[in-house]
C-alpha cells in the first residue's frame, strides 16, 4: 500500500472512530442524542475563522462531534496559524481536532507510461489531515462571532419558500411522516401532532422532520438516484436513513433550527454503528451524499446566472 493510500486510510479510521464513539456515548445516555442534536445548532454550525466559510460534509460532522464531546459553545474554528493571523493565541495544552481536506497530487513531468494513467494522475486527489482549534480554546480574539441565534417563529417564510422552490409534492395530514419513492410525494402530519421540548419548538420539530423527508426526496431515481434499500435492516436502507439524517442536520444548521432526536432514531442506531464499524469510509460516503443532497435542494432557490 502506498504512503498516500495508507495516510488516507488512517484519516478515515481516526475520524470514523471519533464519530462512532460519540454515537455510542449519545445512545447510551438517558438523555439520548447524537452529536448534531443540540439546542441552537445554528450557533454551532462550524465556520472557518479566516475564510468565514462553513465547513462541509464530513468535517461538519467531525467538528460537531468535537463540540458536543468537549462542551464548546462557539462556532468558529481555525488552525494554529489562522488563529495567530487573527491576533489570537491557542492556549497551551489545548488539543486540536482532526479534519480532512483533499489535495491534488502534482504530476511528475518526467513520468512515462500509458496516456490514460498520466491523465488519471493529473486529476488524482489525496486525503490530508488538518488540525483545528475551536474559538473556546484561544485567548485574545477581538473579532466578534457573527453567528445568529436560532429563530423559533411559528411559520418560517424563508423555509416555506425554500421547500416550495423544490417543487416537491408535500401532502399534509395523517399521522406519519415519510417519503414515498413509488408515488414520489412527501407525507407530513399537521403541526399539532408534534411536541415541543425545552430546546425545540413545535414549529422547529415540524420543519426539521420535513427537511429530513425532503432529503429523502432528493434521492429519487429521477433526481440524485440514491439506493433506498428494499426493507428495514439492509445496508442500503440504513445508509439512506443516515444520509437523510445528516442532510436534515446540515439544513437545520443553515436555517437556524434546533434539532432533537426523532422518536424513530433509536431503531436505527444499531444499524448505523454496524455500518460505520464495518466500513471506515461509510460516514464519508454518507456525509458526501448528504452534502450533495443539500446542494441539489439549494440549487432550486439559486437564481440562474445570465447566459447560463
Amino acid at each position: 500500500m502506498s504512503s498516500s493510500l495508507s495516510d488516507a486510510s488512517d484519516i478515515h479510521s481516526q475520524i470514523t472512530r471519533q464519530i462512532v464513539l460519540a454515537i455510542e456515548a449519545g445512545a447510551g445516555n438517558e438523555d439520548f442524542h447524537l452529536p448534531w442534536h443540540r439546542s441552537g445548532s445554528s450557533v454551532l454550525a462550524p465556520q472557518n475563522v479566516e475564510s468565514g466559510l462553513s465547513y462541509r460534509g464530513i468535517n461538519l460532522i467531525a467538528l460537531w462531534v468535537a463540540a458536543d464531546r468537549r462542551g464548546f459553545t462557539k462556532g468558529r474554528w481555525g488552525t494554529y496559524r489562522q488563529w495567530q493571523k487573527q491576533r489570537a493565541q491557542v492556549r497551551k495544552g489545548e488539543k486540536a481536532t482532526q479534519i480532512v481536506f483533499f489535495k491534488m497530487l502534482a504530476r511528475d513531468e518526467g513520468s512515462e507510461g500509458d496516456e490514460r494513467e498520466v491523465l488519471r494522475s493529473r486529476s488524482a486527489f489525496v486525503a490530508r489531515s488538518a488540525f483545528v482549534f475551536n474559538e473556546a480554546q484561544v485567548d485574545g480574539l477581538l473579532t466578534p462571532d457573527k453567528h445568529q441565534t436560532p429563530q423559533s417563529l411559528a411559520r418560517r417564510e424563508d423555509l416555506d419558500r425554500f421547500i416550495e422552490a423544490t417543487g416537491a409534492r408535500v401532502h399534509i395530514g395523517g399521522e406519519d411522516a415519510f417519503f414515498s419513492p413509488a408515488a414520489d410525494f412527501i407525507a407530513m402530519p399537521d403541526q399539532d401532532r408534534f411536541f415541543g421540548t425545552d430546546t425545540q419548538t413545535v414549529s422547529q420539530a415540524w420543519y426539521a422532520t420535513l427537511l429530513h423527508e425532503l432529503t429523502h426526496w432528493s434521492g429519487h431515481q429521477t433526481r440524485l438516484a440514491r439506493q433506498f434499500g428494499r426493507q428495514f435492516g439492509d445496508h442500503a436502507y440504513a445508509m439512506e436513513e443516515l444520509v437523510a439524517e445528516l442532510g436534515a442536520a446540515f439544513l437545520c444548521a443553515d436555517f437556524g433550527l434546533s434539532t432533537t432526536p426523532r422518536p424513530d432514531h433509536v431503531r436505527y442506531i444499531g444499524q448505523w454503528l454496524s455500518v460505520l464499524k464495518s466500513d471506515n469510509r461509510a460516514i464519508f460516503s454518507a456525509s458526501g451524499a448528504a452534502q450533495r443532497a443539500v446542494s441539489f435542494l439549494k440549487d432550486f432557490s439559486t437564481p440562474a446566472q445570465p447566459g447560463a
